[in-house]
């Protein structure tokens, strides 16, 4: 996708040696900024701290930390050194199945290697494969989302309005994006289409990112505070809600950022589309329900402090918000039964968000 007319990706590769570079999230949308990953401790951090964040682009920084930890690792006990990065890995950010599903096949890379140096080569060209998969799946969801919208447009003959939650886009995949990535198809080809964009609060990734992202690519858009879906939805200024997935279970339970859940709820009450936009790397085969996951809890501080662009000072400026004495819950993520889900938008098709519908496109997964 594209900034200030350059195409970039989420992740690359460049210098040699070889380096891992990354956006910083963080920074966005008021600074531009570019990160290093040289070492496990940074692929770490980088997932941790949210410099990545987005389930795909998470799984495909930790096939990257796996290199890095191999480049890391002993002469003699790198196996047993990867084995440990890859767990260690796996406690960066708790929900998103992505990580684990990475991780779980650089190990096998290892695993079955014949030296450390071999190792190293394969884990490379592997994350390198495993991110183009990623971009690849990303590509197809869009084409097929695609006809949702063509399908509205075609009744509406006007403009369709779409209204997305946090950030689905190529920020937190590689390229494309899972729920946005049927709106820059759209726009391309020349559908008019609008998209509400939900705040998400406590870390404004839709008003950070997914407006900047939207920005960039010339999407109309307008940035609403997460409580106005509802609001705008019984007026009927929203025609179709499409959000992404941190993790789906076997069943159709869609685990996403924290507010997604009310979303559901509010356009299953006024008739309105609900769908999921995702890869198959974030259906997690071994779940069924969704109150199985281990939902992430983070800081207190997210909550209770706000950051902004301060424009006179020229650099983000944290504030607090609340009362001092004040305590503050912040729960990442929450569940989406299935039946409030319109379908499921995969890179092999749409599906019903059950078992059923799920095994019908992806059975050659089933365990």
């Amino acid at each position: 996708m594209r900034v200030d007319g350059k195409h970039y990706r989420s992740i690359w590769i460049s210098g040699k040696p070889p380096v891992v570079e990354v956006i910083d999230q963080r920074k966005l949308p008021f600074d531009f900024v570019v990160a290093e990953l040289r070492s496990l401790d940074n692929a770490f951090s980088a997932i941790r701290d949210m410099v990545v964040r987005g389930a795909p682009l998470i799984g495909v920084t930790a096939a990257y930390g796996l290199w890095l930890s191999a480049r890391e690792s002993s002469m003699e006990g790198w196996k047993e050194d990867i084995l440990r990065a890859g767990e260690r890995l796996c406690t960066s950010r708790p929900t998103a199945v992505n990580l684990e599903y990475a991780v779980e096949r650089g190990i096998k890379i290892a695993e079955n290697a014949l030296s450390r140096n071999k190792c190293i080569e394969s884990l490379l060209e592997w994350a390198g494969n495993y991110a183009e998969e990623e971009v690849q799946r990303s590509l197809r969801i869009g084409e097929h989302g695609l006809e949702l919208i063509r399908d509205l447009y075609r009744e509406k003959q006007d403009t369709v309005n779409i209204l997305t939650h946090c950030n689905a886009g190529w920020l937190a995949c590689v390229d494309y994006g899972t729920a946005t990535a049927p709106v820059y198809l759209a726009h391309d080809e020349g559908i008019p289409v609008h998209v509400w964009v939900d705040e998400t609060r406590p870390r404004l990734q839709g008003a950070r990112l997914t407006a900047f992202e939207l920005g960039e690519h010339g999407v109309s858009h307008t940035v609403i505070t997460d409580n106005a879906g509802g609001y705008l939805m019984q007026h009927g200024q929203v025609d179709l809600v499409m959000v992404g997935s941190d993790r789906t279970t076997r069943s159709g339970d869609v685990i996403n950022k924290i507010g997604t859940y009310l979303k559901a709820l509010a356009a299953k009450d006024n008739g309105i589309p609900f769908y999921v936009a995702l890869p198959s790397s974030t259906i997690d085969m071994n779940l069924f329900r969704g109150e199985e996951t281990e939902i992430e809890f983070r800081e207190e501080e997210e909550v209770r402090n706000i950051t902004g662009w301060d424009p006179d000072e020229r650099f983000d400026r944290e504030m607090i918000i609340v009362p001092r004495s004040s305590g503050a819950a912040n729960p990442g993520f929450d569940v989406t039964p299935a039946r409030l889900v319109s379908g499921l938008i995969t890179e092999r098709g749409i599906c019903a968000a059950s078992e059923k519908g799920i095994l019908s496109l992806f059975g050659d997964r089933d365990q």
